[in-house]
Order: structure tokens, then C-alpha cells, then sequence
């Protein structure tokens, strides 16, 4: 701004040449053109709308500077500038979330979806960067959404394992920016206000009334083809060709033998004049139908108006606009508008070029300027001052200020991005799962799951949609991982569901599986690792037998299953029969005597957590430590266990519940349910064939369990 605080400063700094404009907006919003003044640069200092020589820039900005100061009699400090659409970086990419399970989708999905889209785009463009810039998001746009790999138009209510999308981001490169600002300051000035050109130029183009369709704006330049789309109020895509103007020009100079300038004067008057005359560089008059150099000029241009067509569909989605308005100096050849609507399949008049008509609220205070679509963007970039009053804006993020480009439309989203915010701290991690293999089929386990990010806007409850505002503060505390998937053979539901029941000369026994793991056996407590190969055999060999009943039986004597001869090794089934000649039982079950043994096996350790002349590893179960030494997996003796289980007194004491009546044990660091034997009077031989019930807090004990004060525990007979 000037000393007049409603005066406007607008420079539009293009490839070719600086223009400068000063205006004003007034009470009925009319903007009102006071001076304008245009300087081409001096030397080749801009390439493709970026500062290559800041200085020369900056002195030709200077110059312009001066030129208005003295016309209009103000005094210029703060300008209004716009980065060349040419210069944004175009990312096109697709994304995909898998769900655990089905999930209904939320708009909150929706935001996560285009995050990872965003943050895609910006990991491709950053492989692809051989500068030490940064680059802005300005802005990006869904092209399709897929539900389970179906085509969908709206993810939200659907219940789904997969969504996805295909998505285009828009990124500006700061060095741009960086040199814009620098060259402005030169000029002894500062930057008031920022924007792209395509949103200056969709300012004057496009009225907001419009901005709800689905419109294309071309902006057919010098060098470049800038293209932006909008709808549902807003701009969605930015775009860019190669192919402007110039080339057109081009083909004049090769064919016709002219200089540049007099070749761009020949495409101009090809289009309002039936006749053009011209110079060639050997001084040699000519006089053509326009239509001949129209003629000349048409390969270009359909070339031109195919891309064109071609870019405004991929960046809607796949599919044509609604129309199109065509505004530049290279966009006012005959042809060009009606190629353009052939290729989107539009009527011709919904490809309409945009020249004094879009100037209805301009009024230009000198006679002499002469109104044209040319004077779109630079108009433009003045207007944005009046819309938008800073085009960066800065947050705090974590604790960081954070610099953004406001497309008037920012969200936590654009914050966390361009903070660099790691995606996995956004959302609940799995804890690591756990994969084995169980009789011949792999077995996933999934770990558990963590916790989501915690998202707070200005102190309150936020999610990574909510609207940004400048100096507002984000805060995200990164989610957790979830606890890892362990599991133990007992968990398993195969492993829980049955247990073996063979008859044994003539009474039913009970047993439980046998699992074996890698090719060892194992316990129940065995807690399964990564890759580990299980087998829950369905059959006990004769020797596991009769190691399981604890009888001595007559080797001398056959031995029948099913009624033939078995030997140690023989398999036995599910319901199969065996019958052998006893001469001992070992146990306190009698011959004859129906047997439910259900042995609670101790807690797997491993070998070296236990010296060597431990009496406990005689009862726990595990690998061998030498390759005679017989495997002994079960524990149901309770004589042996309180034996093994015996620790010299430390004056702990602690008070439990033993069949309904108060119990208190005395003179051990730590108590195991065998320890209740001790105290109670509970006869173990006079079962009589009864199985035994022990429980705690009303569920089946183990003998070595560890017990806790008021801790609950049955011990009885099993009545038949």
C-alpha cells in the first residue's frame, strides 16, 4: 500500500516484460485502474516465469517502480505480486488403506486418504529434486475414488476392507518465492501480498457466482499454456503446457523469413484483419489472406489445443468441464476455441475467449489505455489484495512456526505435511503379529492394536480436517504401537477344543494332546515363536501310555490294540482299545477303576534357566539336556511338588480361603497352591478312582500356581 492506504500496487513480473499496476477499489467495488506501465526486461533475465538474475529483475522492477511513482503521484512501498502457474510441479499418484477388518468409512478416512495421497506426491517430487528447495503444497485434487477396487463417486457410509484414490497435487518451489521476494526487495520495497496467476486471473475470468461449476480456465501466454480448474467453489487443479504463443510465432519466423517481432505482429493481425502485410528480413514487401497464415499456423495449433484438451481432462478426473474460458494473447487465434471444444466434446460456444466483457467492474481513469484480455492477470493480482490479505501464513506446529501457502482452504492436513510430521504417528500401529504354522496351515496372529494421535487445535479437540486460521497452534502427540501377539499351545483352539479318549482293558482314559514343535514336544506353556512349525498329534504311542497312567506293565505279556499286536512305538487313536496285563500301579488308581486324568503341566523354562542338579527340572517339562534322558511331561504328583516347592522361611505371611474357611500361610517369600497341602487335612490316596477338583477364584488351578492374598480355592473329590 502507498500513503493512500486504498491505493494497490500490482506487478505482474512475466517472462518477457514487468507490468506494473496502481488502482484503487471503491465503495461499490469498482476497481478503478489509475496508471499502468509496462517495461520488457533488458536482457534473457526470466525463464519460463522463474528469476534467473535477480538484479536485472530487480531493476527493471525499480524502473517501473519509478515510472508510476511519478505519474500518480504516490509514494510505493508494499506490492502485490503472483507466481507464474508455469512454475508449479504436478504430481499425479494413488494411495489405498487396508482395514483389519470391514469398516465403515468416515470422512475422517476420507482426510487420512488424502493425507497419504499429499504426502505420496511430496515423496516423489522430493526423489526428483536435485535442488536444496522446498516445495508448498497449493492445493490438490481427487481424480477418482475406488471402494474394494470399485469405481465410487462418495467413500463415506460404504462398509469396506480397501479404499483408494487417485490423486493430483499441486507444489510450488520456493526458490520462486524466494526470488520473487528478493528482487521486490531490491526495488526498495516489500511484498504485501502473494498469489498464483491462474487464481489472479480466475479473479477477473471467473466470478464467484461461476466458481461452483466445474469451469476451465486457459490463460494462453508466451511460453506457456496455464490451466486451472474449479468447482464446488473453489479452484481444485492447477495445470501447465509447454505449448503457447511462441510457437505459433515461431512457425511464422521460419516460413515467412521475418524477425520475431514482425511475426507476432502477423499472428495478431492474421485474426482482425482479411489482409496482412508485412516486411521479410531482406527488406521485401508481402501482402497474404490472413488465411493463409492461419493456414500455416493450424498444425501448431491443433497440437496446442489437443494437449490442452487432454490436461484439463486428466485434472478433472477423467472427465471434460462444463466450459472453458480462454484468456492470453496466443488464445485469440482464429481456430484455437473451436478445436478446443471438439476435443472436450463441447458445444462451440461453451469455449468462449474472455476479454473486455470480464472487465465489467473496471473503470480506467486514463483514456489512452487500451482494454484487453491482456490485462486480466495483471488486474488480477491487484484484486487479491482486496480478497485474501496474506497468501503465507504462519501456525505453530509442535512447538515450531510453521510457514504455509494459504489457498483459502487450508487444514491440519496441509500443516502436518509440510511440517514433514512422519505419517505412521498419525494413525494406531499394529503390534507386531505373530506367523506359525499349525499342522501344515499358516496361522496369523495380529498384535494388538495402539493408540491414535491425539490432534488439538488451540487447546481443543481436533481432527485433520478442521480449518487452519493464521498463528493459530497445532498439537499432535504420535499414536502408539500396540502390544505384540503372543500366544502359548494352551491358547490355541484346536488345542482346547478335545482331548483323546482311549479304553483301556475295558475303562475309558482320558488324555490330553500332545503338540510337538519343530519336532520336539512340548507343553502346554510353551509359548510360540515366529515361524515356529506346530503339530497337534492326534494319537499317543504305547510307551507315552503308559507313562501317562503311571502303571508298570508285563513286557512278557502281548500287547493288543484293537486286538492285535502292538509294541512301545504302536500309535493309539481316538476311542481305540488296548489291553495289557498290569503288574503295577505306580499311582493310587486300582485295575478295573474308570480313569478321567487331567495332569496340569508346569510352565515351560528354558533348559539353561535352571542348574543342573535342580530337583525341579525332573518335573518340568522341555527339552531334554541330554539325548537319553527321558522326556517327562507331566506333574500330578502333589507328595513330590510340595517337596520341590519347599523355601527356606522369610516371615512373609498370607491369609486365603480354603473350602469356604480362612486359611493363613506362614514362613515362605512366595506361596504356590500345593503349599495349601501342607496345612489342610486333605487325604491325596483316597481318590478310589475320583478325579480331583482344584480350583481358584473358581477357576481349574495349576499345582505350582502362584497365590495372592484372598485368593479363593476349592479342593475336593469329583463325585461320579
Amino acid at each position: 500500500m502507498s500513503e493512500n492506504s486504498n491505493i494497490v500496487f500490482g506487478l505482474d513480473i512475466g517472462t518477457r516484460n514487468v507490468v506494473g499496476t496502481v488502482g484503487y477499489r471503491d465503495d461499490d467495488e469498482v476497481f478503478h485502474v489509475v496508471d499502468q506501465y509496462s517495461k520488457a526486461h533488458t536482457s534473457r533475465a526470466m525463464l519460463d516465469g522463474q528469476i534467473h538474475d535477480i538484479t536485472a529483475v530487480g531493476k527493471t522492477i525499480m524502473q517501473v517502480k519509478d515510472i508510476l511513482e511519478n505519474s500518480t503521484g504516490e509514494t510505493l512501498r508494499d506490492v502485490c505480486i503472483a507466481a507464474a502457474g508455469r512454475v508449479l510441479k504436478t504430481i499425479t499418484t494413488s494411495v489405498e488403506i487396508i482395514f483389519d477388518e470391514e469398516t465403515v468409512v468416515t470422512s475422517e478416512h476420507i482426510h487420512t486418504l488424502d493425507l497419504l495421497g499429499v504426502d505420496k506426491a511430496q515423496g516423489i517430487l522430493n526423489a526428483n529434486n536435485d535442488t536444496k528447495f522446498r516445495f508448498y503444497s497449493v492445493g490438490y485434487s481427487t481424480i477418482h475414488y475406488y471402494a474394494n477396487d470399485d469405481l465410487m463417486s462418495n467413500l463415506v457410509g460404504h462398509k469396506v476392507k480397501k479404499i483408494s484414490e487417485d490423486i493430483i497435487v499441486t507444489f510450488l518451489p520456493e526458490d520462486v518465492v524466494d526470488g520473487l521476494y528478493m528482487a521486490v526487495g531490491l526495488a526498495g520495497m516489500q511484498v504485501e501480498n502473494m498469489t498464483l496467476e491462474p487464481i489472479a486471473a480466475i479473479n477477473i475470468a471467473i466470478p464467484k457466482q461461476f466458481r461452483m461449476l466445474n469451469i476451465a480456465l486457459v490463460d494462453v501466454g508466451a511460453g506457456t499454456s496455464d490451466i486451472s480448474i474449479t468447482k464446488d467453489g473453489t479452484i481444485i487443479a492447477y495445470g501447465m503446457i509447454p505449448k503457447a504463443g511462441d510457437e505459433l510465432t515461431e512457425v511464422l519466423v521460419q516460413t515467412y523469413l521475418v524477425d520475431f517481432d514482425t511475426a507476432e505482429q502477423m499472428k495478431i493481425d492474421s485474426g482482425v484483419k482479411d489482409t496482412v502485410e508485412f516486411e521479410d528480413i531482406l527488406k521485401i514487401p508481402h501482402k497474404l489472406p490472413a488465411a493463409e497464415l492461419l493456414m500455416t499456423m493450424m498444425p501448431i495449433l491443433s497440437d496446442m489445443a489437443q494437449d490442452i484438451g487432454k490436461q484439463i481432462i486428466a485434472m478433472n478426473g477423467g472427465n471434460t468441464v462444463s466450459a472453458v474460458f480462454v484468456v492470453g494473447g496466443g488464445g485469440r487465434v482464429k481456430g484455437f476455441t473451436e478445436r478446443l471444444a471438439k476435443i472436450l466434446e463441447l458445444p462451440e460456444e461453451r469455449v468462449a475467449l474472455r476479454g473486455e466483457e470480464v472487465l465489467g467492474k473496471i473503470e480506467f481513469d486514463k483514456d489512452d489505455m487500451k482494454v484487453s484480455s491482456l490485462l486480466v492477470t495483471p488486474i488480477g493480482i491487484c484484486l487479491s489484495a482486496y480478497e485474501q490479505k496474506n497468501n503465507f501464513i504462519f501456525v505453530h506446529f509442535n512447538g515450531e512456526r510453521l510457514k504455509l501457502y494459504d489457498n483459502d482452504h487450508l487444514t491440519i492436513v496441509d500443516a502436518v505435511v509440510q511440517s514433514g510430521f512422519p505419517n505412521e504417528d498419525l494413525f494406531p500401529k499394529t503390534g507386531k503379529e505373530l506367523r506359525f504354522v499349525l499342522d501344515g496351515k499358516t496361522r496369523l496372529i495380529r498384535g494388538g492394536a495402539g493408540e491414535p494421535s491425539a490432534i488439538t487445535l488451540n487447546g481443543s479437540p481436533a481432527s485433520l480436517g478442521d480449518a487452519l486460521e493464521p498463528n493459530c497452534d497445532i498439537k499432535i502427540t504420535p499414536s502408539t504401537t500396540g502390544a505384540p501377539a503372543q500366544c502359548m499351545i494352551r491358547d490355541i483352539d484346536e488345542y482346547k477344543k478335545e482331548d483323546l479318549s482311549f479304553m483301556v482293558n475295558g475303562k475309558m482314559v482320558v488324555c490330553p494332546k500332545f503338540a510337538r514343535v519343530n519336532g520336539d514336544l512340548v507343553t502346554e506353556y510353551y509359548e510360540i515363536k515366529n515361524d515356529d512349525r506346530i503339530e497337534l498329534l492326534d494319537h499317543y504311542t504305547i510307551a507315552q501310555l503308559i507313562e501317562f497312567m503311571d502303571v508298570e506293565v508285563d513286557m512278557n505279556e502281548e500287547i493288543l490294540v484293537n486286538g492285535r499286536d502292538a509294541v512301545m512305538d504302536t500309535e493309539v487313536y481316538e476311542n481305540f482299545s488296548i489291553e495289557w496285563t498290569v503288574l503295577s500301579f505306580l499311582s493310587t488308581q486300582e485295575e478295573g477303576e474308570k480313569i478321567t486324568k487331567k495332569p496340569k503341566m508346569e510352565k515351560m523354562e528354558e533348559e539353561d534357566e535352571l542348574p543342573e542338579d535342580d530337583p525341579l527340572r525332573a518335573i518340568r517339562p522341555g527339552r531334554p539336556s541330554k539325548p537319553d534322558e527321558k522326556l517327562s511331561i507331566f506333574a500330578d504328583d502333589i507328595n513330590a511338588l510340595k517337596k520341590k516347592s519347599e523355601k527356606p522361611p522369610e516371615g512373609i505371611s498370607m491369609e486365603v480361603i480354603v473350602n469356604e474357611r480362612p486359611l493363613q500361610l506362614t514362613g515362605k517369600a512366595e506361596y504356590i497352591f500345593v503349599d495349601v497341602f501342607d496345612i489342610i487335612n486333605f487325604d491325596t490316596s483316597a481318590g478310589h478312582g475320583r478325579s480331583i477338583v482344584t480350583r481358584i477364584n473358581g477357576q481349574n488351578a495349576q499345582y505350582t500356581q502362584l497365590l495372592k492374598p484372598g485368593d479363593r480355592i476349592e479342593i475336593r473329590w469329583e463325585e461320579e
